[in-house]
């Protein structure tokens, strides 16, 4: 074998295991004083708001894109629909996908944060922070996704996955954003629905 077929082979993967890692691993909080399953209808909590300049430098609108419509499939299948156009809704998504650099826990050294998403009410946007650390970083991500009651505006369910999807493109971000949102789901209060076989009717005849 050639070296380059040896490095072409390490690359690829290389690749590979970044997009399988370990297995996601979703964190959730939640009101228990308030049940899901007053969500029959949801509108995403950007839908009036003008993406700020300084934050769509620094983001990859396809990315988020990717990440809005992964988790509209996911509401989908709860049986959540989009409110219809000047109705009001039930509940209100956000979400948020950034990276930052993080500083190695046994030698504290420099590190800077960046992080971009909707959600909230002001709270939405570019934000970051400096520490003075040195040069032993690691970046780390998170894809968070949020309900809020869209009438009170008070926070109903939390979750997010510590996952880094900001340099991906193309195919291998939505393959990735999809398994990020599917593990975020799989706390979801409610369960997706289960479809009937097809070619089966739920009325049988004698």
């Amino acid at each position: 074998m050639s070296m380059r077929n040896s490095i072409s082979g390490l690359t690829a993967g290389a690749v590979l295991v970044l997009l399988s890692g370990c297995a996601l691993q979703a964190r959730t909080d939640s009101d228990p004083r308030v049940s899901l399953a007053v969500c029959h209808s949801y509108a995403f909590a950007d839908a009036q708001d003008v993406r700020p300049e300084a934050a769509s430098a620094f983001g990859n609108p396809l990315n988020e894109k990717r990440l809005r419509e992964a988790i509209a499939g996911s509401l989908a299948a709860r049986g959540m629909a989009v409110a219809a156009e000047g109705a009001p809704a039930d509940c209100l998504v956000g979400y948020a996908i950034g990276s930052r650099l993080a500083p190695d826990p046994a030698a504290p050294r420099f590190s800077w944060g960046l992080g971009m998403g909707w959600g909230g009410w002001g709270h939405h946007g570019l934000g970051g922070s400096v520490a003075w650390q040195a040069p032993y970083d690691y970046r780390e991500g998170r894809v968070t996704v949020n309900l809020y009651d869209a009438r009170s505006h008070q926070a109903l369910w939390h979750a997010y996955v510590d996952a880094d999807v900001t340099e991906l493109t193309g195919a291998n971000a939505e393959q990735r954003i999809k398994a990020v949102v599917a593990a975020i789901f799989e706390k979801f209060p409610v369960p997706a629905a289960v479809a009937a076989p097809a070619g089966k009717s739920s009325n049988t005849s004698g």
